[in-house]
């Protein structure tokens, strides 16, 4: 992607729930909300699909009362298709599947958007991109994992970097309206070098702000971006 093509007012970033501090979070999500967050990301796991477990329908919909940034729920699940109508009575904006766990990923699909839910579609760091070639018309987004999923604080895998412009080239050609997100590892480093690439939306979790004991994040998120935008016309 070259300078002149940059739109950082297209970026977005999401706060990963599983980073917030949970003992807390009704404070948490009201904050981040004031700090300029754009949506909450809940990564949901059962222990199958990955090897850990995490959040729940409850933390959606505590964060529904208590802020208005839309909540996009990441389905690291066996069989998610089995959750899709509880996940929008509770008034999640989007929800996101993933490629590998998916029987029949066009249905349920459907089913996300047919439901008036935003529909995104996730792919493990070493699932080929083809896995996605008949899915791109039914998503709003795709979620490239940048590490194995299941755990924070991980390290970016470096082939990574050559999947993005891959996928960002794929979905320019056919025009698709598909934003590329991304998940893991979210440096300012790597965010900035992502957005040359052509991601624009970034999970926010341990690597970035949501880390150490003071959690400042009206301090922490405006200098994150600020140095993102220094470093993108330069990694």
């Amino acid at each position: 992607m070259s300078k002149n093509t940059i739109n950082l007012d297209k970026v977005k970033y999401c706060a990963s729930v599983m980073c917030l501090d949970l003992g807390r979070l009704e404070e948490e999500f009201r904050t981040v909300q004031k700090a300029g967050i754009d949506e909450l990301h809940f990564d949901i796991m059962d222990g199958t699909f990955v090897p850990n477990l995490t959040l729940g329908f409850d933390f959606i919909s505590l964060a529904k009362k208590c802020c208005s940034l839309p909540c996009w729920a990441h389905l690291m699940i066996e069989r998610p298709e089995r959750y899709i109508q509880r996940l929008a009575e509770i008034g999640c904006a989007g929800i996101t599947v993933h490629v590998e766990s998916c029987l029949h990923s066009h249905r349920t699909l459907r089913q996300i958007r047919e439901l008036g839910i935003s529909p995104g579609v996730a792919i493990n760091p070493m699932t080929p991109l083809d896995e996605l070639e008949y899915l791109l018309p039914e998503v709003d987004r795709v979620l490239i994992m940048v590490v194995d999923p299941g755990y924070a604080g991980q390290k970016i895998i470096p082939q990574s970097f050559e999947r993005v412009p891959i996928l960002s080239r794929k979905i320019q050609y056919h025009q698709y309206p598909v934003e590329i997100e991304i998940d893991g590892n979210v440096t300012v480093r790597n965010c900035a070098k992502l957005i040359r690439l052509g991601g624009n939306i970034f999970i926010l979790g341990s690597s970035s702000i949501f880390f150490g004991s003071t959690r400042n994040y009206e301090e922490s998120f405006p200098r994150f971006k600020k140095e993102v935008a220094e470093q993108v016309h330069i990694v």
